[in-house]
């Protein structure tokens, strides 16, 4: 049985971009003239010479707070939705509230590559434990299942007796839902004497997996692998297996998407290897999102996946890219710091530290100097355009490259809490 879902992840990264592109403008070309928020996005952009990633760079970021907005304007998709909704599949709702759009297409939400990387396969039968409640959890696996060829048990969330006893009778041999709840499912079958021990393989997602809880999960017999969707976006990213079954480090990007790491607060990408915000343009005709950004901070991984898979692969979740911090009353932002660094090239990365003496309010922007040496005057120059962008006195300590961790944060607010 093959490792791989299909030939088009072991492709070349010229032919997967060539791919893209491709359908991303055929897509687009179409959509616009049917998604007037799309169209409003794609202002000024010659949809001719999108064709690669530094072409693409050049349109503006939709950010979750520009969904929600565009949303009460318009109802029900804010203008983005190519697909009139009598003829989508479902109208989803997530907290906010957001409504997200599921067109009819087989594995709408592209889970399946997760799931079969995770070792799910046909005739297998799934305990699908995310949210069926309005929610899109329980469709993004349903679905992807189903594209395999899966049975599924839609158990939602809770109902923790009932599920166990649903275990003990149906069989099912793979889970879908929360580390957390799969250890519960455990924990609690362990405590009530029934077999649950069908449970081999497991996709997990929505929740932090740390090594304890995957460890404790291997030894009570199950396989744990973990998946990066949103409800906007589907299906992001996934681990995979090497040859001796091991999970390889980071997730692979699914195919279908363009993911990009910017600065965060931005939309200007990072230099290789550098932590930012994930951005991601979804090559779909219903609802083609177009450099969403999903708020979570990773960075790429250069060393090609000893999966097999080609596509790019990303450490995982790293944290939280909304650093917008309020000094003196004052909003300070990623963008104005990444500003910054514009504005005076010899930087590297830069971070605002804020923190509090004497009650008051204090701001620290410390800077690499990308060359090494400082200009003459520089640090006094930074400072002005620091006051400049935020309307905020601060200091600066220009430090030399590679003293700043690289972890995406271009903002600390070190102020104790209470």
């Amino acid at each position: 049985m093959s490792a791989h879902f299909d030939r088009l992840e072991t492709r070349s990264q010229s032919s997967r971009d060539l791919a893209l592109y491709r359908n991303l403008r055929a897509i687009l070309g179409i959509a616009r003239h049917r998604a007037p928020a799309l169209r409003a996005q794609l202002r000024g952009v010659d949809l001719a010479k999108l064709s690669n990633a530094a072409a693409l760079a050049a349109v503006p970021v939709m950010r979750k707070s520009d969904l929600t907005r565009l949303q009460k304007e318009t109802r029900p998709f804010g203008g983005l939705a190519a697909t009139r909704p009598s003829a989508l599949k479902r109208m989803l709702v997530s907290p906010g509230p957001i409504y997200e759009p599921e067109g009819q297409a087989k594995d709408w939400w592209g889970a399946s590559r997760a799931l079969y990387a995770a070792g799910l396969r046909k005739g297998d039968i799934v305990l699908n434990c995310f949210s069926y409640h309005l929610t899109p959890g329980g469709h993004i696996m349903e679905s992807g299942a189903h594209a395999i060829g899966a049975c599924v048990i839609p158990a939602g969330v809770g109902n923790t007796e009932q599920q166990i006893e649903a275990v003990e009778d149906l069989r099912p041999n793979f889970y879908a839902g929360t580390p957390d709840f799969l250890k519960i499912i455990l924990d609690k079958g362990k405590e009530l004497g029934r077999d649950v021990s069908s449970l081999k393989r497991a996709l997990v997602s929505g929740a932090a997996l740390p090594p304890s809880l995957r460890a404790e999960l291997q030894t009570r017999g199950v396989v744990v692998r973990q998946a990066y969707a949103t409800a906007d976006l589907g299906m992001i990213a996934y681990e995979t297996e090497n040859e001796a079954g091991e999970p390889v480090p980071g997730m692979i990007v699914n195919e279908g998407l363009i993911l990009e790491i910017v600065k965060p607060g931005t939309g200007d990408p990072v230099a290789p290897g550098e932590v930012g915000e994930i951005v991601v343009t979804r090559l779909n005709a219903d609802y083609p999102l177009l450099r969403f950004a999903t708020g979570d901070l990773s960075k790429l991984i250069a060393e090609p996946s000893p999966c097999g898979r080609t596509n790019l692969r990303i450490a995982g979740w790293m944290g939280r890219a909304d650093q917008t911090a309020k000094v003196k009353g004052m909003f300070v932002h990623p963008a104005q710091v990444a500003e910054i660094g514009k504005r005076h090239p010899e930087l590297g990365r830069l971070r605002l530290v804020v923190t509090r003496a004497n009650e008051q309010d204090q701001m620290l922007l410390r800077a690499e100097l990308a060359n090494g040496k400082a200009a003459d005057g520089l640090a006094a120059a930074v400072s002005a355009t620091l006051q400049s962008l935020t309307k905020l006195k601060g200091s600066v300590d220009l430090v030399a490259a590679g003293a700043l961790p690289n972890d995406g944060k271009m903002i600390a607010d070190e102020r104790p809490v209470g």
